[in-house]
């Protein structure tokens, strides 16, 4: 039985792919706004993305306040000194790296788990991570929608998630995942940044890929 058409032609297919491949984890941005309709469709790509049971997990908060986005990259700061001094011997490299670009970016939003996680079972019981997978999913999309757009995106992950919640005033029991930077760049990466840097490198994928057993699992034998 032959599988069904894509819907899709080939061009479309291979526009995918070099969007994939083209995707980055921006730092540099240009202070030039968002439009409101570009981010309006990239919020939109982002709530289709799955989840497991169907829950929606996500939630995203717009920063328009100027005192509360420096309020962020405030916490930011404090995290990268706390991350550098953990990094010991590569403390001063990292400290030269540009982890973020909360100040310099057109937009700025916060993408959060939502609260009431408990009535959620479907998918959950075995692997109660699933619904932070689903929002890491809802990001994903909206990277990628904003890379067809021409906007750059970066997702900033350093920061204390309890302080940023009260930050916010969100919830108890929800929980902030990413500080997502979003702007017009003036070129983007031609790689990854932290391989541009020689912080470290794409590891291949033929290394990453197993078939039946865990290839370089030492501790168990595999069944005759």
């Amino acid at each position: 039985m032959h599988p069904p058409e894509s819907g899709f032609s080939e061009s479309e297919r291979d526009t995918l792919y070099a969007i994939l491949r083209a995707r980055r984890d921006m730092r540099h941005f240009l202070p030039d706004p968002v439009d409101s309709q570009v981010l309006a469709r990239l919020l939109a790509a982002a709530h289709l993305a799955p989840s497991v049971g169907l829950m929606r997990p996500w939630r995203f908060v717009r920063i328009t306040d100027r005192a509360l986005r420096r309020a962020i990259h405030a916490l930011v700061e404090e995290e990268r000194v706390r991350t550098a001094e953990a990094l010991g011997e590569r403390s001063d490299e990292f400290m030269r790296l540009k982890v973020e670009g909360i100040l310099e970016c057109g937009e700025v939003l916060v993408a959060a788990l939502a609260d009431g996680r408990e009535k959620h079972v479907f998918g959950r019981r075995t692997m109660p991570e699933m619904d932070l997978a689903s929002v890491a999913c809802a990001i994903q999309n909206m990277w990628l929608a904003a890379r067809a757009e021409g906007i750059g995106m970066g997702w900033v992950s350093l920061f204390d998630p309890a302080a940023l919640r009260t930050l916010l005033r969100m919830p108890e029991g929800s929980r902030p995942v990413a500080v997502l930077c979003l702007g017009h760049v003036r070129e983007f990466y031609a790689r990854p940044m932290l391989e541009r840097e020689n912080w470290a490198q794409r590891a291949d994928l033929d290394k990453l890929v197993f078939t039946d057993y865990w290839d370089d699992c030492t501790t168990q034998e595999k069944p005759a």
